[in-house]
C-alpha cells in the first residue's frame, strides 16, 4: 500500500511539472537603453571642446581670408609708362577687314577656337561675301571628344589639355563640319556665359577613373564623356537648316561656308628645327602631334604676315601674353626697353625666350588689320580674353611690331597669301 501511494504521488508531481516550468521560463521584451552618465559626460565635454576649437579655427581662417583679400587688393603688376608711345587713334585707324564684333570666352581655355572661328568667319566673307556668325563651342565640344578618344587609345599616358591649336579647328571641320551660332550656343547656363572649370574637372576625374579601372572600351567610355559635355554644354545638333534647306554640319561647312581646310597653312619660326621644313609644333596644346607647321626664318615669317594683312587677309595668331608690355587698360602690347632694347629683338633673342619658356603658347587671337603710327607697324587684334575688355576698345588690342616678332609663336593664314614663300618648300 505504501509503495502504491508513492507511485501515485510521483505521477501526480509529473503532471504538474509543465506548468511549473512554464511559470519559470524567461520572456523577451525591450527596455530603454542605459546610457552611462560618466561616458555621456565625457562625450559632451569632447563635443564642447571640439566646437570651441572649430570656432577658434574658423575665426583664424576668416582672419586669414580677410588678410589675403586685402593683400591681393594691394598687389601691384609691373607695367610701363605709355605716355610717350605714339599709337593708332582707334580701331578704325586700321581700316580693318570684315570681322564680327569681339565676343568673350569667359571661364574657358578655348581662345584657339574663338580666334580661329573668327578667322574663318572673315574668310567666309572674303571668299563668298556671306556674313555668317559661327559657333565656337560646336568645335570645342568635338575637340573634347577627340581628346578623350586619344586618351583612351593611348591608355591614359597623359591627361587631356584644356587648350588647343588653330589647325585643330580645321581637323574638326574635316571630321564634323561647322554650324551657325544660332544653332548651338554651347552652354546650358541660363546667363549664356561659358564656364568650363567644373566641366573640365569632372571630365578629367572621369577619365582618370576609366584609367584606374582599365575601362578601355572606347564607345562605352565616350558615352560617359558625352554625358558630361551634354550636362554643361548641351548636345550639338546633328542637322541645321539654312536657306530653307536641312543639312548636316559637314554639308553646311562645304556647301554654304565653302571652306576647304586644305587651303590653310600654319607658319612658325624656331631655331630648334631646320628652316624651310615642315615640323611638329612641340607644345602641349598640339596634343595630336601635328607636324604640318612650316618653319621659316623670323624675317620672312614677319614680312609675309605683314604683307598678308596689308593685302586684305586676316590671320589667326598665337603666342605669349604674360609680359609687362601687355597692358589691357591701355589696349596695348609692346616690348619696353627695360625688357630688351629694340635693336636686340631678333631670331636669337626670340629663341632664347622660347628655350627658357618665358615665351609660351598662352593665347590665340585674330589679326584683323594693320596701320603705321610713330614710324612703327601696328596690328589690330581681336581678342576673346578678359584683359581685352579692360580698356577703351572692348575686345581689341593694338600690337606693335616688336611684340609680334618677339612674343608670337605661329600663325594660320590662307595659302594664297603666302604662295611665294611656300614655293621654297617644294624644292
Amino acid at each position: 500500500m505504501i509503495r502504491t501511494a508513492r507511485i501515485i504521488s510521483f505521477g501526480f508531481m509529473l503532471s504538474l511539472l509543465p506548468a511549473a516550468l512554464a511559470a519559470q521560463t524567461d520572456t523577451v521584451k525591450y527596455v530603454p537603453r542605459y546610457h552611462d552618465p560618466v561616458l555621456e559626460e565625457i562625450r559632451v565635454k569632447d563635443s564642447t571642446v571640439k566646437a570651441e576649437e572649430d570656432s577658434v579655427t574658423s575665426k583664424i581662417r576668416e582672419t586669414q581670408r580677410v588678410f589675403k583679400d586685402a593683400e591681393e587688393k594691394k598687389e601691384k603688376t609691373l607695367r610701363f609708362d605709355v605716355s610717350k608711345i605714339v599709337r593708332p587713334a582707334s580701331p578704325e585707324a586700321f581700316k580693318p577687314a570684315f570681322h564680327f564684333p569681339p565676343v568673350r570666352q569667359y571661364m574657358t581655355s578655348t581662345c584657339w577656337s574663338f580666334s580661329t572661328t573668327s578667322f574663318m568667319e572673315s574668310e567666309v566673307y572674303r571668299l563668298t561675301g556671306q556674313k555668317i556668325k559661327l559657333s565656337e563651342m560646336f568645335t570645342v565640344y568635338h575637340e573634347f571628344i577627340e581628346k578623350a578618344r586619344y586618351f583612351l587609345r593611348q591608355r591614359g599616358e597623359k591627361g587631356i589639355p584644356e587648350g588647343g591649336e588653330s589647325n585643330g579647328l580645321l581637323r574638326i571641320i574635316r571630321q564634323y563640319g561647322a554650324v551657325p551660332e544660332e544653332a548651338y550656343s554651347g552652354t546650358t547656363d541660363p546667363d549664356g556665359r561659358h564656364d568650363h572649370d567644373r566641366m573640365f574637372r569632372e571630365l578629367s576625374d572621369y577619365l582618370e577613373f576609366v584609367k584606374d579601372h582599365d575601362m578601355w572600351d572606347e564607345e562605352e567610355a565616350l558615352a560617359g564623356v558625352r554625358a558630361i559635355l551634354n550636362k554643361y554644354m548641351g548636345a550639338p545638333p546633328e542637322a541645321v537648316t539654312w536657306g530653307g534647306k536641312t543639312m548636316t554640319p559637314r554639308e553646311f561647312a562645304t556647301d554654304v561656308l565653302r571652306l576647304n581646310p586644305d587651303d590653310y597653312v600654319d607658319l612658325v619660326s624656331t631655331l630648334a628645327e631646320p628652316f624651310y621644313a615642315k615640323i611638329e609644333f612641340k607644345v602641349e596644346d598640339n596634343w595630336w602631334h601635328d607636324s604640318s607647321y612650316y618653319n621659316v626664318p623670323l624675317a620672312e615669317w614677319y614680312a609675309v604676315l605683314k604683307q598678308a594683312v596689308q593685302n586684305g587677309y586676316t590671320v589667326a595668331i598665337g603666342g605669349d601674353v604674360s609680359e609687362p608690355g601687355m597692358y589691357g587698360f591701355e589696349d596695348l602690347a609692346v616690348v619696353p626697353d627695360f625688357d630688351i632694347p629694340q635693336k636686340y629683338i631678333n631670331q636669337h633673342s626670340r629663341e632664347f625666350r622660347i628655350a627658357n619658356e618665358t615665351t609660351g603658347d598662352d593665347h590665340g587671337i585674330h589679326v584683323v588689320g594693320m596701320t603705321r603710327a610713330g614710324g612703327r607697324d601696328w596690328f589690330l587684334i581681336k581678342d576673346s580674353g578678359s584683359s581685352s575688355n579692360w580698356g577703351r576698345y572692348k575686345g581689341y588690342y593694338f600690337y606693335r611690331d616688336d611684340f609680334i616678332r618677339l612674343k608670337m609663336l605661329g600663325y594660320q593664314v590662307h595659302k594664297d597669301a603666302v604662295a611665294e614663300l611656300l614655293k621654297k618648300f617644294d624644292k
